[in-house]
């Protein structure tokens, strides 16, 4: 039974017992407290709460996830896949545990050929909560499941929650037993690879508080109704069905996996047993290539890029250890361009979309892969040189910068000081890592809530309500002030001088969102006038000023007039409408592939970062400049409608991967179909009135991606006015019509190389002469030419130069001090009677430094003279 009929069995058999089909939500999580859904339960957390009302009393779906707390495990065990898929059933208060047991038992039992699994019940066996005896006494008397089969476990086993305050209960899983083959008998406490969980079914009767681990957690109360969420692993059924030996063979993974296996010239499974346990590495990295090639599949498709932070972060990761799997498997060709298609082609089935939009996702996965190529030969040199200098570990803050400069993987770092027998200080880097994000986290939360604690902003929401937000209607409004924070505190008044964050109770003022930066103006009272700074909304429905007083007193419950800069807003209407003006003609130009991957603007300012390949060519940045000042001269009509999210797309309006809408959604057109997107940010009524798109740049951002920046409006006006003025002095100084500047310019460029080149001979020549009198005027020791001497150029190469000018096939050593660093060199006939370059460098340097035999390198001593006599004195003791 192929997966995406296991799929289909289980919607239908759930939807027609009256459960509502949900269709999945995207994988990058609305939860703040996740990166992605983890669990089929997530995007239902508000239902199963309380919190929200549920437009149905049942539901089911199947639901895309990703767990990476478990990463380094994939691929040794049977139960370990980045990406996955739970199927759920859910009751919000309707039934309960009897019924939830009764229709699991129910499809997974009944025959294939009456539209079930036909999984034998003779080899089922199921897990309760400790004292939970209803379910015991449900599966044994209702269902007539033998006691046993019923195993009572711990919390850590049969206690449900989500890892974060949340919703949680005693759960019941189901347990397939494989046979003998697989392991020992007794019991998924005994073997769960053996035993293969399928189904958790979770009783939800209770919440969670802050806590660590799976056991270490407070229950705060009962839910508002008692709730049924299970989850059955689709892949580990798939694998169940279709007697497989784990989900990294099944059909919509197994292809990719062999696809990996032809590549590397490996036959997998060929030294492997059924047990994971017994896997050979070769099959492990294997399974690792086939997992995370299909999870980036689908991370790519639901709109995450690669990046160095947050959910970017884990694609990057999954990408590379796929690509470095395969190195070790010994493939060293670019694997995505082989493998992506494969799998694309086993989820396409189940997820049309990925077909549709395989350009895109493409794009960005083969970019990331040719970028991690580029990364592995530029900090293999930097390691290098690392290593050579290293005593007896790799420190924190190298094995940092190789990953925060050059993107180098600590594990490979791990890998590659491991065959030099050095070790490297993981535990430092794993807290310098942390560091870095912590400061990034808080930079980010305190730029959008003020240095406040978003807890009190909530408790503000929840007693005056919603800021009623006129950005669309008006720029200036009578308002009150409802609360006013100074670092981090509620504070009663803010005096001339100080910055404070400020709540209205309505405002005209747009926070920043959707790239659109936020508004300037003012606040106004009786008493009092404060400039406002930044506007933003740390939680959602209140827009929080961040102002400065700059007269009188701001008080909490005191009237203010609040007003937008006209001539700010102005500017921002252009600029945004500009932001959509480019992209319109980015996809004109390019295709529909140049997709927006982000943007930003600012009155007069924008930049928008698109999905893209290699750099545009002058010509055809002037093409796309054109294609967007002859939309804006054509005066298009701006038109903003609002719609559902289905119709919205069925229009085809374009929406940012990663963001998340609303089920009424907001859409800005320019020009009918010309430019049709979702978006939230103010605009100009006519593209006229964008008045010009000048464009500033155009640069890399990342694999696979690109930005264009450009200014809008007046200031578009006067970057091509500085730049007209800019040619015509350049013109006077080369006393040259403007159409010849290029080829003047050219020439005088093409003569300051040429003499760069002159004076590049000359020097080599000086150094050539006075190597070869440095070679001649070697000191003989015990039939070996030394030359020791010191240089304010580049050492290795002065070194070189005089090794090999050492005349008559005489063995040679050469050391040279320089700033740079200390180099000693030896020839052919010097190593044949023992001596190595690195040696004498480690014992000159008293360990410190290294190389190879014929080359080695330390940092410059302080003692250079003495270090040189030491060479000197090392070479007797060290012929063979």
């Amino acid at each position: 039974m192929r997966t995406a009929e296991v799929k289909r069995r289980f919607l239908e058999h759930f939807e027609q017992r009256g459960h509502t089909v949900a269709a999945s939500a995207p994988l990058p999580a609305e939860d703040p407290n996740l990166l992605f859904v983890n669990a089929g339960m997530v995007p239902f957390k508000p239902y199963l709460l309380g919190q929200v009302t549920p437009p149905y009393p049942r539901a089911a779906s199947v639901q895309k996830c990703i767990r990476t707390l478990d990463i380094d495990e994939v691929g040794k065990t049977t139960r370990h896949g980045t990406f996955f898929q739970m199927n759920g059933n859910f009751s919000f208060g309707d039934y309960f545990k009897e019924e939830a047991i009764r229709l699991a038992w129910d499809l997974v039992t009944k025959a294939q050929d009456d539209g079930g699994y036909g999984l034998d019940a003779e080899r089922i066996w199921a897990t309760v909560y400790l004292d939970d005896d209803e379910a015991y006494g449900i599966w044994r008397d209702v269902i007539g499941l033998p006691e046993a089969r019923i195993v009572r476990r711990g919390k850590a086993d049969n206690f449900w929650s989500m890892g974060v305050p949340g919703p949680c209960g005693p759960c019941s899983e189901l347990y397939y037993d494989r046979g003998p083959a697989y392991g020992r008998e007794g019991g998924p406490e005994v073997d769960e690879d053996r035993y293969m969980e399928f189904w958790n079914l979770v009783f939800m009767q209770y919440e969670r508080g802050e806590g660590s681990g799976k056991e270490d957690f407070p229950i705060l109360g009962d839910l508002p109704a008692r709730n049924i969420d299970t989850g059955m692993g689709l892949e580990r059924m798939a694998t169940l069905l279709q007697g497989v030996d784990n989900l990294y063979e099944i059909d919509e993974t197994r292809p990719i996996l062999d696809a990996a296996a032809r590549l590397a010239g490996k036959r997998y499974g060929e030294h492997s047993g059924h047990s994971a346990a017994e896997s050979h590495p070769d099959d492990v990295r294997l399974r690792v290539v086939a997992d995370h090639v299909r999870t980036a599949l689908m991370l790519i498709g639901d709109g995450v890029t690669p990046a160095n932070e947050g959910r970017g972060y884990v694609l990057r990761r999954i990408l590379r250890r796929a690509v470095r799997a395969m190195r070790l498997l010994g493939y060293e060709d670019p694997v995505l361009p082989e493998l992506l298609p494969v799998a694309r082609d086993v989820m396409a089935p189940s997820y049309p979309e990925l077909a549709a939009d395989f350009e895109r996702i493409s794009s960005y996965a083969y970019g990331e892969e040719e970028a991690f190529r580029g990364t592995l030969r530029q900090g293999s040199v930097i390691l290098d040189q690392a290593l050579d200098t290293a005593e007896d570990r790799l420190g924190a803050a190298t094995a940092f910068q190789l990953h925060d400069t050059y993107g180098f993987p600590i594990d490979l770092t791990v890998e590659i000081a491991g065959e030099r027998g050095l070790a490297v200080d993981v535990a430092g880097f794993r807290e310098l890592m942390s560091e870095q994000r912590r400061r990034a986290k808080a930079d980010a939360q305190a730029k959008k809530s003020g240095h406040a604690d978003t807890g009190l902003f909530r408790a503000v929401l929840d007693e005056s309500g919603p800021t009623d937000w006129l950005a669309y209607e008006t720029l200036e409004t009578d308002s009150t002030v409802l609360a006013i924070f100074h670092e981090g505190a509620p504070v009663p008044v803010a005096r001339d001088g100080q910055i404070v964050s400020v709540v209205l109770d309505k405002t005209p003022f747009y926070a920043e969102s959707g790239g659109q930066d936020s508004d300037a103006g003012v606040l106004e009272g009786p008493s009092v006038s404060a400039e406002v700074l930044d506007v933003q909304r740390p939680v959602k429905g209140l827009v929080v000023h961040q102002v400065r007083v700059v007269g009188g007193e701001l008080a909490a419950g005191t009237p203010v007039r609040a007003k937008v800069d006209p001539e700010w807003r102005v500017g921002a209407r252009q600029a945004h409408s500009g932001t959509h003006v480019v992209h319109a003609a980015l996809r004109q130009v390019l295709g529909p592939a140049a997709l927006q991957a982000g943007s930003y603007n600012r009155p007069g300012y924008l930049r928008l970062d698109f999905s893209w390949r290699g750099g545009l060519s002058a010509e055809t940045r002037s093409e796309i400049e054109e294609a967007a000042n002859l939309a804006i001269r054509r005066d298009l009509p701006v038109d903003v409608r609002y719609m559902p999210l289905p119709q919205a797309r069925e229009i085809g309006a374009l929406a940012l991967f990663g963001e998340t809408y609303d089920e009424n959604v907001r859409v800005v057109e320019i020009g009918g179909a010309w430019s049709r997107e979702l978006c939230g940010g103010t605009h100009v009524d006519r593209s006229a009135q964008i008045g010009t798109v000048a464009l500033t740049g155009e640069s890399s951002v990342g694999a696979g991606q690109r930005r264009i920046e450009a200014v809008t409006g007046l200031e578009g006006f006067r970057y091509l006015a500085r730049e007209r003025d800019l040619v015509t002095r350049i013109a006077e100084q080369l006393n040259a019509p403007r159409e010849e500047l290029p080829d003047r310019i050219a020439a005088l460029v093409e003569r300051a190389k040429k003499a760069e080149r002159d004076a590049q001979k000359l020097r080599d020549e000086i150094t050539a002469g006075q190597a070869a009198q440095l070679a001649r005027d070697a000191v003989d020791i015990n039939g070996v030419a030394y030359i020791g001497t010191a240089t304010d150029g580049d050492a290795r190469a002065l070194a070189s130069s005089i090794r090999d000018g050492v005349p008559g096939g005489r063995a040679a050593v050469v050391a040279v001090l320089a700033k740079s660093g200390f180099v000693v060199t030896t020839n052919p006939a010097a190593r044949d009677r023992g001596l190595s370059a690195a040696d004498l460098v480690k014992a000159a340097l008293e360990g410190k430094g290294g190389g190879s035999p014929e080359m080695a390198q330390g940092k410059p001593p302080t003692d250079g003279a003495k270090v040189l006599d030491r060479i000197a004195d090392l070479i007797p003791s060290r012929l063979a």
